[in-house]
């Protein structure tokens, strides 16, 4: 049985290689056949097919949404497991108790290059484009902690900058990271399997994903992060998020 939340982009596992499967009976070309991988062939592979459907725009960017897959699978035969697209989007989000976050700063690497390897590594744990969401996502460290910079990787100044000093020295609520995630936002929006601390660029990042997915509508591929959020798009001035 096919769940959504396994074909994604960046995603290796059997539910892809059926997906692939179908779009190869029905004409679409995967030159290196069913891998079981995620790429951007079969991601092209399946916006050719979506279009084949009468969607277009953001809609035929080639990641699977619940009635495109549906349809898929009334065509080829497989079964889909049915899940209302609110559980599909938070099924990789392992949220955290405030109590459980911790506050060690791993030493991250600093500098846009090693910001691009790290929102990469975001992306493909939570299902998002890399094409949309890493330049998002070095836009908003650029203007949030210039790139992880350990000088701007806390923010004491701001309405954040309140709550018990904890083990970094730092106030609780205090912005952090390289995206400024403030705690709570940083629990409740916790990717599943990455560090707890929110110095983790990674799990920084994906937090981050999954936060403007929730509170901005960013869609699941991130073709529409850099609109929604202004932080983001590199075109307009930075404003907060």
């Amino acid at each position: 049985m096919v769940a959504l939340s396994n074909v994604q982009f960046g995603k290796s596992n059997e539910d892809v290689r059926t997906v692939q499967r179908a779009l190869l009976s029905l004409g679409y070309r995967l030159q290196a056949g069913a891998t079981g991988y995620f790429g951007p062939e079969t991601k092209a592979a399946y916006a050719a097919y979506q279009l084949s459907l009468g969607y277009s725009g953001t809609s035929a960017d080639g990641n699977p949404g619940m009635k495109s897959l549906t349809t898929l699978a009334q065509k080829s035969g497989f079964q889909l497991e049915q899940k209302s697209s609110q559980s599909v989007a938070q099924s990789s989000v392992g949220s955290l108790r405030i109590e459980d976050v911790s506050y060690n700063d791993p030493g991250d690497d600093t500098g846009e290059a090693a910001m691009k390897a790290y929102a990469l590594r975001a992306c493909q744990l939570t299902g998002m484009d890399p094409s949309y969401g890493v330049p998002a996502l070095v836009t908003i460290t650029s203007r949030e902690s210039a790139h992880n910079h350990p000088k701007y990787r806390v923010n004491t100044n701001d309405s954040n900058a309140y709550g018990p000093i904890m083990s970094d020295g730092h106030p609780q609520n205090c912005s952090r990271g390289a995206t400024q995630c403030i705690p709570r936002t940083f629990a409740r929006y916790h990717q599943e399997s990455t560090a707890t601390t929110p110095y983790d660029v990674v799990a920084d990042m994906c937090a981050t994903i999954n936060y403007v997915r929730d509170r901005y509508h960013v869609n699941r591929s991130g073709s529409n992060f850099s609109s929604l959020v202004q932080q983001a798009d590199p075109q307009r001035k930075p404003k907060g998020y």
